[in-house]
């Protein structure tokens, strides 16, 4: 019997819609991250340091509080929400679009300070090489700077991934915590206990357990590569 319940419980609605937001949230947080860290990494100005702010203010803000301000902006009334229901008729809150940009935003922050700093430590000597045998910008990107922070942006993947799993907050103001519809894993170990069903409560909670040891696992083993005798 127990056995027949962890089996129901492993093919549970929020385990497919986690995983689904979560990897689609990685390549969108990839996109945007890689460029927005390159960016960041350059000479510092007035521009950057305003989009250093927007972009890291998903670490320390309340998840709660920015969750709100984003409902305001992309629900029906707000004016990015008006504007898709106007012309594409298409609406974000509430739907798993709306939990796919809360996992979009918490995760990207982690994304582009990896990026950020891997490039900030790659000797520019390289750079200057690559300009001086007449490699173009696209080239050096391509085989000199992109090469070089292979391990920030896999390290950059593997903390966006792990964060973006556990999410709670923010899904929950765009998502509405609809079961079978926008509950993701976390809201559904909520859910459970909330219900009293500590079983599948603690299913959950060992999948997200599980997920964030291998995460550690896979960040440990890229670091120690990079960094010869670095350990856990």
């Amino acid at each position: 019997m127990p056995h027949m319940l962890a089996t129901d419980y492993l093919t549970h609605p929020a385990i497919a819609l986690t995983l689904k937001v979560t990897l689609l949230a990685l390549i969108l947080q990839l996109a945007a991250g890689l460029p927005l860290g390159l960016y960041l990494a350059g000479k510092k100005s007035p521009a950057k340091t305003v989009v250093e702010i927007i972009t890291t203010l998903p670490m320390i803000f309340p998840p709660m509080a920015l969750g709100f301000f984003l409902l305001l902006v992309l629900g029906k009334n707000g004016p990015l929400g008006h504007l898709l229901m106007e012309v594409f008729a298409f609406k974000m809150i509430f739907t798993p679009s709306g939990v796919l940009v809360a996992v979009f935003v918490v995760g990207l922050p982690f994304m582009v300070k990896s990026v950020q700093a891997a490039r900030q430590q790659m000797d520019g000597t390289l750079i200057e090489a690559a300009a001086t045998l007449g490699k173009t910008r696209v080239q050096t990107l391509l085989k000199v700077i992109l090469p070089n922070i292979k391990g920030g942006i896999v390290t950059g993947l593997l903390l966006s991934f792990g964060r973006s799993v556990g999410e709670v907050g923010i899904s929950l103001m765009l998502g509405g915590n609809i079961v079978g519809r926008t509950e993701t894993l976390s809201l559904a170990i909520y859910n459970a206990v909330f219900e009293g069903e500590f079983l599948r409560a603690a299913i959950f909670s060992i999948i997200l357990t599980v997920i964030a040891i291998a995460v550690l696992l896979v960040l440990n083993t890229v670091n120690r590569k990079r960094i010869p005798g670095l350990g856990m």
